[in-house]
């Protein structure tokens, strides 16, 4: 991937079907179980339409036009107070290891910073530990138990950072 080729913006309407396809695709190659987890969720299919609400936001990462992740920050499902998640992190795996992933995670914790939430929490897989490692090293903490209702009750990784 060359720089001047990568190109992070704000979902369309026409990136709903790939950036699916990269969600269901990495399920796959990592044995993630599709049921209590994002494989269930009903926005999987309308991405676009899902992140169109106030303090809510998705963005793709664009290679040559071709969509090669994405990762989205939503208010936390079911619980009160400044807390917003970060959803939906996943890239393809020629994307991976390049360092663009952690441009568009610090995209999406600036724009949290940006909507006024104070904390940002996340939910995750423990066979991810490439992404773990991410996110412990940019000062998230594990958690004991889950937050919010966010429905994945396979996820057995629950992290949350100060922002």
């Amino acid at each position: 991937m060359s720089e001047s080729s990568f190109l992070i913006r704000e979902i369309q309407l026409k990136d709903n079907a790939k950036i699916e396809k990269i969600m269901r695709d990495i399920f796959i190659e990592f044995e993630l179980p599709f049921i209590g987890t994002t494989m269930e969720d009903k926005e999987l299919s309308h991405m676009y339409e899902s992140y169109q609400n106030e303090n809510e936001v998705y963005y793709i990462i664009e290679d040559n036009g071709e969509v090669v992740g994405g990762a989205g920050i939503k208010p936390l499902n079911g619980y009160d107070g400044k807390v917003c998640e970060l959803q939906k992190m996943y890239f393809s795996p020629e994307m991976r290891g390049k360092g663009y992933g952690k441009i568009i995670f610090n995209k999406c914790l600036n724009k949290a910073r940006e909507f006024g939430y104070e904390q940002c929490y996340l939910e995750s897989a423990s066979v991810l530990k490439t992404a773990i490692h991410i996110y412990e090293s940019n000062g998230f903490r594990h958690l004991d138990t889950h937050m919010g209702n966010t429905g994945h009750y396979a996820c057995g990784v629950w992290m949350i950072k100060d922002l």
